[in-house]
């Protein structure tokens, strides 16, 4: 096997590795968590606290993630666990900070 070659299925292995590692950070929505919309604290004056939810994801597979990519997910995370508490609105409570994130859970609908 020449150099050239060597390098080449390197090249490849890695790209495979990365590829499988990134796919392992997508979240999915759940039905009851798309029922819970991220809004302002503006627009929850009126509605209920529930409690506080915090998410999680990986900022940083081998290199930093696109950062829209990971807020995303943060509030993908935080629809979900806000859902069971029978919530149905988000807000951020802070920005996002190395891939973690806190938001509050309100329920604004009776």
């Amino acid at each position: 096997m020449n150099k050239y070659n060597v390098h080449y299925s390197l090249t490849t292995l890695t790209t495979l590795y990365l590829l499988t590692l990134g796919g392992c950070a997508f979240v999915s929505l759940t039905d009851a968590g798309s029922q819970v919309r991220q809004t302002t604290a503006a627009e929850v004056v009126n509605c209920k606290l529930v409690g506080e939810v915090s998410s999680q994801t990986k900022d940083k597979i081998v290199f930093n993630r696109n950062t829209g990519n990971v807020k995303e997910e943060l509030i993908v995370l935080a629809r979900n666990k806000a859902a069971e508490l029978d919530a149905d609105a988000i807000v951020t409570d802070g920005k996002p900070y190395y891939g973690a994130q806190n938001f509050k859970a309100y329920r604004c609908k009776g």
